[in-house]
């Protein structure tokens, strides 16, 4: 997952959230004003979830230049599980503020409001916010393909843009028809677009944190890449997991042919098989044992 864009699009994953970040606060702060002076919950709601966008752009941030620190000799992997940790900080917010718009939704639909909602403001400052979220996405959309972070915050985005939308289908209900349960209902859409987001944020980070393989990553392929080698004769312990979004770690055992060691080809060897990784794989960081055909055979195969 290499990124090659260029200009603002491609400014690091520190840098980059932010452009996104001062839009999303601007916007909010309308939103919560238009909110206020229509009356209208999914205006609020859409404010709810730009505050939660803002919140997770700072934390992207953060998280981001934490996990530029350099590894050292206690935490030799460096910081980059501090994305991870970032990542699961913005699901649990999304999970909280779904419910709480949830909840507040059905309690104006049951008990239903004697004020009006301001149809024609709703629909102006909506339409505000659809325009920011979609200037945000773009911006956002180059590194959240390679930072586990910086998708979060995409993916918050994203829904606040969907949300942006369904406010903006509410308002034009409201002016047309003057039927006020259009802002309840959209701010309950609001609420039950933004569950499935945050339960794919959380099986992501619930992935990486358990160490799984990437899931686009096939052991039995770079298994059957390893053996293709000349002197290769068997792989074993084989392990792959990731430290963040997009820098997967990598570890095996090589049963090696011992006249390859015989010959001093052992060092040329291990290159060849790091660089298949790099290449086929785009796994920058393997580390492989190369033991002797007969000292491989007595060890016990875990993967």
């Amino acid at each position: 997952m290499h990124d090659h864009a260029h200009g603002i699009r491609g400014a690091g994953s520190r840098r980059l959230p932010t452009i996104p970040l001062c839009l999303t606060a601007t916007v909010m702060a309308v939103q919560i004003v238009g909110a206020l002076m229509t009356g209208s919950l999914a205006l609020l709601a859409d404010a709810a979830h730009m505050f939660t966008d803002a919140s997770a752009l700072v934390i992207a941030l953060i998280a981001s230049t934490v996990a530029a620190r350099p590894a050292d000799d206690r935490r030799t992997f460096g910081y980059q599980r501090a994305e991870v940790l970032g990542a699961l900080i913005n699901a649990i917010i999304l999970i909280v503020l779904a419910t709480s718009v949830g909840i507040e939704g059905v309690r104006r639909l049951v008990e239903p409001a004697e004020a009006e909602v301001a149809g024609p403001l709703m629909l102006a400052v909506a339409v505000i916010g659809l325009v920011a979220n979609a200037v945000a996405m773009w911006l956002l959309s180059s590194a959240q393909k390679t930072n586990i972070n910086v998708r979060g915050a995409y993916l918050e985005v994203m829904g606040d843009l969907i949300g942006s939308a369904a406010v903006i289908v509410a308002a034009v209900i409201i002016v047309t028809t003057g039927w006020m349960p259009a802002d309840a209902i959209a701010s309950l859409f609001i609420a039950v677009m933004i569950i499935p987001r945050a339960i794919t944020l959380l099986r992501e980070v619930f992935s990486v944190l358990a160490e799984s393989a990437p899931k686009d990553t096939h052991v039995s392929e770079i298994r059957d890449h390893v053996l293709g080698f000349d002197g290769v004769t068997s792989v074993h312990d084989v392990h792959v997991w990731q430290l963040t979004r997009g820098a997967p770690v990598f570890t095996a055992h090589v049963g090696v042919d011992p006249a390859v060691f015989a010959r001093g080809q052992a060092g040329a060897l291990l290159e060849q098989l790091q660089g298949c990784l790099a290449e086929h794989f785009d796994v920058a960081h393997s580390t492989f044992q190369l033991e002797p055909d007969g000292q491989a055979e007595c060890t016990e195969t875990h993967a």
